[in-house]
């Protein structure tokens, strides 16, 4: 695939267990920017996750149905190895300020000597979604029955899967 192709598909990989508000913000931002999105959903067995890696596919493809350039697909093992396989070298990377820039700056490079090829574009989270993460949403969820309140953090097309999987 020539340079012109590789810079047309950026990719957008996570665990997205669940998608959040945030992770949605990034992949509507990121798809103005390129003509293909691809949404990476890494399957890691040894981390234990609230929803199957289909379910999260599941999930994630509802709340993008409307973005026409967006695809969902799996991976497992190496991220850049994954932006290769699609004719890519752009991954997209949401950072919230103060909490992911060190372990994103950490990514970053490692996936630079994994494959220098490969650039990793940064969007930084807007200011109402820079507190929001998975594992706040998992436990707001665990102790909240208020679906306006959890609507301030995930998708409400996520509400009902989110609450029916955690027994809430």
């Amino acid at each position: 695939m020539n340079e012109n192709n590789e810079r047309r598909i950026a990719v957008y990989t996570g665990s997205f267990d669940p998608i959040t508000l945030g992770h949605l913000h990034i992949i509507h931002r990121a798809s103005r920017l390129f003509e293909t999105l691809v949404i990476g959903i890494g399957i890691n067995a040894e981390k234990g996750s609230l929803f199957s890696p289909e379910q999260r596919r599941e999930l994630v493809r509802t709340v993008t149905k409307d973005i026409e350039n967006v695809r969902v697909e799996f991976f497992d093992g190496l991220a850049v190895d994954f932006v290769r396989s699609l004719g890519s070298r752009l991954m997209v990377r949401g950072i919230r300020p103060m909490t992911d820039i060190a372990g994103e700056f950490t990514m970053m490079m490692a996936n630079r000597q994994l494959d220098e090829d490969v650039e990793t574009v940064f969007l930084m989270a807007d200011e109402r979604f820079s507190h929001v993460s998975s594992s706040l949403l998992k436990q707001i969820a665990s102790v909240s029955r208020d679906d306006e309140q959890l609507a301030k953090f995930v998708p409400r097309e996520i509400i009902a899967p989110l609450r029916e999987q955690m027994g809430a």
